[in-house]
């Protein structure tokens, strides 16, 4: 069977949107041209910002078949698969790490289709040419490495049998067992947690905050200021501006408004803190939040219970929050396990890495059977991974 025809492009603006969100599909809103497109326009890629755009294109006689965004990094800022370790162990020697290839979505720890293709041609075939492509051009460029982060099941495996080292992590994840509302799934709790998140809710209540649910077309300009503004501070107060710009938030309530939600913590007429979700078509993606004052429990009911309400809502079948944190346990958030795969050019570094990984995967599987242990709900269950 012939190729289809490999093109780069150093720009998403050049690609026809229609042709690229046929092969996105409307699930996962981070990977559809309006989200891509914004990052570039709005500066948070490009430029100095060390995230050089590289989409890798399939064609054939009817268009677009396949693609891939892709970046050049000048460093591993943003991408949240840790590989600080490896870039100081080439600098021992030497030898660069950077610049490498990582194929993401920019800042956003969710998992998610990475290799795209067109529904009416085989996957595997595509995903397999793509994948040749990136290592190709990781050879042209000179770079050290290629970096696909936050991936499903069917790229792990097209990675592990192109001799791709996998890498797995643990994140937080609710899962909506068919909840007909919080308190039906409060039931399924422990007696004792569902007290404590009981209490939470109440903390909240009583100290006269309640919330309002916007989409992003439902957000105007003064209102974007102002959950702009918690945002930032939150940043802030780690010691760095935010990855994402106000205008890139502007753009995106305009060109992807029932993806972006946010839900504002009111007392009286003030905003007092809010937390930014993205919406998809199975799951709700938990990202930013801000605060200007210090209500008890606030956090807590504004970032995970209220997500998980709306989940329960709208028949969402899962709810990521993000990256770190063991307080969501208790809040009914299990552990899953989350995978990365890595093309490494030079061998002697690729079976270092490769050691380094058998390890470090034994610890967090281990990690991760220890917290599910720890999970606030009655009877036992068992481990997941994203689906």
């Amino acid at each position: 069977m012939p190729r289809d025809t490999a093109a780069i492009h150093q720009s998403i603006q050049g690609l026809e949107p229609a042709a690229w969100n046929a092969l996105a599909g409307a699930g996962h809103p981070f990977v559809r041209h309006e989200f891509l497109s914004a990052l570039e326009a709005e500066q948070c890629v490009g430029h100095d910002s060390g995230w050089r755009p590289r989409y890798v294109t399939l064609s054939d006689a009817r268009g677009l078949s396949a693609a891939t965004a892709a970046y050049i990094k000048t460093h591993s800022y943003g991408e949240f698969v840790f590989d600080f370790a490896w870039a100081r162990a080439y600098e021992r020697i030497g030898r660069r790490y950077y610049p490498k290839l990582t194929v993401a979505v920019p800042f956003t720890p969710a998992t998610g289709p990475r290799l795209l293709t067109r529904a009416d041609r085989d996957s595997a075939p595509l995903s397999e040419q793509l994948l040749q492509e990136l290592e190709a051009l990781a050879q042209r460029q000179g770079l050290s490495s290629v970096h696909a982060l936050f991936i499903e099941e069917p790229l792990r495996a097209a990675c592990e049998h192109r001799g791709w080292l996998l890498r797995r992590d643990c994140q937080f994840h609710w899962h909506n067992r068919g909840y007909a509302s919080f308190e039906d799934y409060l039931a399924s709790f422990t007696a004792e947690k569902r007290k404590k998140a009981r209490r939470e809710r109440r903390r909240v209540a009583e100290a006269g905050v309640r919330f309002e649910t916007r989409r992003g077309g439902q957000l105007d300009e003064q209102l974007l200021d102002r959950i702009y503004e918690l945002h930032r501070d939150t940043f802030l107060r780690h010691g760095h501006e935010p990855y994402l710009t106000r205008s890139f938030f502007g753009v995106i309530a305009r060109t992807l408004p029932e993806a972006l939600m946010v839900k504002l913590a009111m007392h009286g007429r003030t905003v007092v803190a809010a937390a930014i979700f993205f919406v998809g078509s199975e799951t709700l993606y938990g990202r930013y939040w801000g605060a200007a004052a210090d209500y008890h429990s606030l956090h807590f009911e504004t970032c995970y219970h209220q997500g998980i309400e709306f989940c329960i809502e709208q028949r969402l079948r899962r709810f990521e929050p993000g990256t770190q944190g063991e307080h969501k346990v208790s809040r009914g958030f299990e552990p899953t396990l989350t995978w990365s795969a890595h093309y490494i050019a030079d061998p002697q570094f690729r079976a270092a890495i490769a050691n380094y990984l058998a390890q470090e995967g034994a610890a967090v599987e281990a990690y991760a059977h220890e917290v599910q242990a720890h999970v606030p709900y009655r009877g036992r269950r068992t481990l997941g991974q994203p689906a």
